[in-house]
């Protein structure tokens, strides 16, 4: 409801009622205290950056363009409503290129989230993409790790050491380019909301994986090495 009341793509297209308090994406029904999705909810799509040249967002725009033209010729996807949070300097220049795209079936919505609210996007979200290309090479995006964290499933840009973030086909997909990243969106999406989906399957294995949390992460991991070191020593 937070996001509703100030930002057009999260508000209702139902008109009010004086029983729902709705959103684009849920009801509460006030008098059991009951929420579910409205019928036909779109897509909830996010990315998050620092809006600099290391992502390169026209990249993802080209594809929701392309997105959009399978929506129009008839194939069975949802809407999507596409969040990208963050600031930086180049948020100015791709905000210009998003309100020229007058896009019909995807809607944009470019917000700066509160630390507490980010988190809560993250799980809402039904994919999230990242466009980080690492300049070392070597770096892993932290952008990522927040969403498996949420256990959201992840398309990511291809850079040399992606793969040992982002396992294709496992808990998200690998793209290299605009193309490729509209075939995913259309295979993802075309079960959508479907609980067998590809997309949930993805969600399903974060969940198992993220079960580990640090501390049992690092006793099962780490610590065994750091006492085969002390042994040796």
């Amino acid at each position: 409801m937070k996001l509703a009341n100030e930002y057009s793509p999260f508000k209702a297209r139902e008109p009010e009622d004086p029983v729902f308090e709705r959103t684009a994406f849920t009801e509460l029904d006030t008098s059991s205290g009951d929420v579910a999705y409205t019928s036909s909810h779109p897509a909830l799509l996010l990315s998050s950056t620092s809006w600099t040249e290391d992502e390169d967002f026209s990249i993802l725009l080209k594809a929701l363009i392309e997105y959009e033209k399978l929506v129009v010729s008839g194939q069975k996807l949802p809407s999507l409503v596409c969040v990208i949070t963050g600031k930086g300097p180049l948020k100015d220049y791709y905000g210009k290129q998003i309100e020229q795209l007058q896009l019909k079936h995807v809607q944009f919505c470019t917000p700066w989230l509160e630390a507490e609210d980010y988190p809560v996007l993250l799980g809402s979200a039904d994919l999230g993409v990242c466009l980080h290309r690492s300049s070392s090479g070597l770096d892993l995006p932290m952008k990522v790790v927040d969403m498996f964290g949420c256990c959201l499933p992840v398309c990511a840009i291809y850079f040399n050491c992606i793969h040992e973030l982002v396992r294709h086909e496992e808990n998200g997909l690998i793209f290299r380019d605009a193309c490729e990243l509209t075939s995913q969106l259309k295979m993802l999406f075309s079960e959508f909301p479907n609980a067998d989906s590809k997309l949930q399957q993805f969600r399903n294995y974060l969940r198992q994986t993220y079960q580990v949390r640090w501390h049992k992460n690092w006793d099962q991991t780490v610590l065994p090495l750091l006492n085969q070191l002390l042994h040796r020593s």
